[in-house]
């Protein structure tokens, strides 16, 4: 489907609602552009919006690079058509097109540079379908829910919005089995949790509240103490207890590290102790996370990339 709709009263081209609240290049193009292009639309998408993929793919081995870029650019603009639009309605229709994209790339005729260069990813590492349609169905539920009232209803929420990351990646480097798959789950998940725990403020602008409602409950905070950044000692015990699960969530995860290659190896383990990092900035905070976003100092992100790099060469 094309981001050009037309209009009744003429035959003219007008851009589908939505897209102008999106960067340019994000739009669905009449003209298809050539492999070499897409390609290096995705390298360009990839360096310019995400500074800790770049430094990934530092460590990643050089066949694999521009795949690993393709998979990213489809991500990022996914994301952001569920979380940059900012109407609802106009998000749901954008990743309707999106979708219809995915299905024209498997099917052979897609339009879109994300997708040109895609295809061949699909088509080499046989990747399937539901793995890139399920973040699709994250974001669209990001669109009409914005509560969850259990720690499973936000872990069903995690299957969909970060496992499939972690699937594809393993795909990219020949791992297609359920044992490493379900390890990936467990660090994606705990990624993700980190990462909500750290925007709680953020995402509570957006209208999205992450912690579990029955944690809420069980702790005795309120909404407001959220909308009001009042970071009471109630709200900072249950802030421990969400960062003490996440890093369970992620010591669950870290066996992966040794049934992978090397190379990739070094990757997990990057991001893994990334995300606790992000537990730590929490922690030395006093879990006061409302108001001021905890953030890892370039200082400790160094360090990780040191790490990484040493073991590369050992």
């Amino acid at each position: 489907m094309s981001s050009i709709a037309r209009t009744e009263s003429e035959n003219v081209a007008v851009p589908s609602a939505g897209w102008a609240s999106l960067p340019p290049e994000y739009a669905i193009p009449e003209a298809t552009p050539t492999e070499a292009e897409a390609q290096e639309y995705c390298r360009r998408l990839a360096r310019s919006h995400y500074e800790n993929f770049s430094v990934a793919s530092w460590f990643l081995p050089e066949r694999l690079r521009q795949h690993f870029f393709n998979v990213y650019a489809y991500c990022r603009i996914s994301d952001d058509l569920g979380d940059e639009v900012g109407n609802a309605a106009q998000s749901l229709q954008l990743l309707d097109q999106w979708e219809s994209e995915l299905n024209a790339c498997y099917e052979g005729s897609p339009r879109h540079p994300v997708f040109v260069a895609l295809s061949e990813t699909v088509r080499r590492f046989e990747i399937p379908k539901h793995e890139f349609a399920d973040l699709l169905a994250a974001f669209r539920q990001d669109q009409t829910v914005t509560r969850y009232q259990t720690f499973n209803d936000l872990l069903g929420y995690c299957r969909y919005s970060a496992n499939p990351v972690g699937h594809l990646v393993l795909y990219l480097c020949g791992y297609r089995d359920g044992e490493r798959q379900g390890l990936s789950d467990y660090t994606c998940t705990a990624l993700q949790l980190a990462n909500f725990w750290q925007d709680v403020s953020v995402d509570f602008a957006k209208g999205r509240v992450y912690l579990p409602l029955e944690d809420l409950g069980r702790f005795g905070v309120s909404e407001d103490e959220i909308r009001n950044s009042d970071n009471t000692p109630a709200f900072r015990e249950m802030m421990k207890f969400e960062v003490g699960r996440a890093r369970e969530w992620f010591t669950q995860g870290f066996p992966l590290v040794r049934k992978v290659n090397r190379e990739l190896a070094i990757d997990i383990e990057l991001f893994s102790r990334g995300g606790m990092e992000i537990l730590k900035a929490i922690e030395h905070r006093g879990y006061a996370v409302l108001g001021r976003r905890p953030a890892i100092s370039k200082a400790r992100k160094l360090a990780l990339v040191a790490r990484a790099a040493l073991g590369k060469l050992l």
